[in-house]
């Protein structure tokens, strides 16, 4: 009997979903949450691991000899070390391309919020603002038009790509970088110097890498215009978070929307959890139920590759 552990499933499954097809390859053990001090002794058995953010390093691994696979629940796959994965005969496999579309939309309604400031208003009126105002229309925040602005995009990957497209729609103008060109872009090309320069908005869609962690920092948020906005809703680390802090809190740029952060969830002296003009959402643009659903089905596909098939797909290392 295969013997599959789900480590931390509560976010990918509060209970909307079905681990059922799951169950179908063999015994299933589904933990909400693993702290480090659990890993070992409830992954000890498993021949098969399903992890979202419950890291394995190469210690950890060397404890695991019946472990034969581990399926992230996600894209991103730094929390294992796949390397060390690999001497041991490790597949590890991810799930690609499940969020497009789901993050493209927050990452349009956090610009929409930074533009339209929707939440700031509706607070108002129930706050009893409205009743009592002398006109029949105010505003708590300076309403921006989308049309005409140009919105810079960093990495032009399928989000980015998806993103770019639904933002044409409100016809704004797209300028993008990324490491090497690309024939299906919307716009120009530039250097990170000329996007940061030129966008009125600028979204990031880059995968975090060594050479890249805090690369958005005084250098960057120095050239942008006072009226200029981030977005960001690939890795926290891609900005250096007391940089961003001090630009907003000295009105050097105008604001910042972020679904994720440095660490998460943050520690309470995070600077951006007090900076001016700063809109942050936990972390959930991935979280639609359909979203979610396709994580479940391209894992138990990952897993039919691997026990049933013996041709393991979207393998990382």
């Amino acid at each position: 009997m295969i013997k599959i552990v789900v480590t931390d499933g509560y976010t990918l499954n509060p209970g909307d979903l079905s681990w059922a097809p799951i169950e179908r390859f063999g015994e299933l053990t589904v933990y909400d949450r693993t702290k480090p001090n659990e890993i070992v002794d409830r992954c000890r058995d498993a021949n098969i691991i399903l992890t979202n953010k419950v890291p394995f390093n190469e210690a950890t691994l060397a404890e695991l000899h019946w472990l034969k696979m581990i399926g992230v629940t996600a894209t991103g796959y730094n929390i294992i070390d796949v390397q060390a994965a690999a001497k041991r005969k490790i597949v590890v496999c991810n799930v690609p391309a499940y969020g497009i579309a789901s993050v493209a939309q927050h990452t349009i309604a956090l610009l929409l919020e930074l533009t339209n400031q929707v939440g700031k208003h509706a607070a108002s009126v129930a706050a009893g603002e409205w009743v009592k105002a002398p006109d029949f229309s105010y505003q708590k925040a300076p309403i921006t038009e989308l049309a005409g602005k140009t919105l810079g995009i960093v990495g032009w990957g399928n989000i980015g790509r998806q993103t770019a497209r639904i933002a044409q729609a409100f016809g704004m103008e797209i300028v993008y970088y990324n490491p090497t060109p690309k024939s299906n872009a919307y716009g120009p090309l530039v250097t990170l110097p000329e996007l940061f320069a030129k966008s009125d908005f600028i979204s990031l869609h880059c995968p975090l890498k060594p050479e890249n962690t805090g690369f958005v920092n005084n250098e960057l948020i120095g050239l942008m215009k006072p009226s200029a906005c981030i977005i960001n809703t690939a890795r926290g680390p891609l900005i250096n978070e007391q940089h961003l802090a001090d630009a907003l809190n000295s009105d050097r740029i105008a604001g910042a929307a972020l679904d994720v952060l440095s660490t998460e969830p943050p520690s309470a002296q995070n600077p951006l959890l007090t900076a001016k003009n700063c809109i942050i959402t936990p972390h959930n643009a991935w979280i639609s139920r359909e979203a979610r659903q396709r994580v479940m089905d391209i894992t138990v596909e990952n897993i039919r590759a691997y026990v049933v098939s013996l041709l393991p797909q979207n393998v990382v290392n």
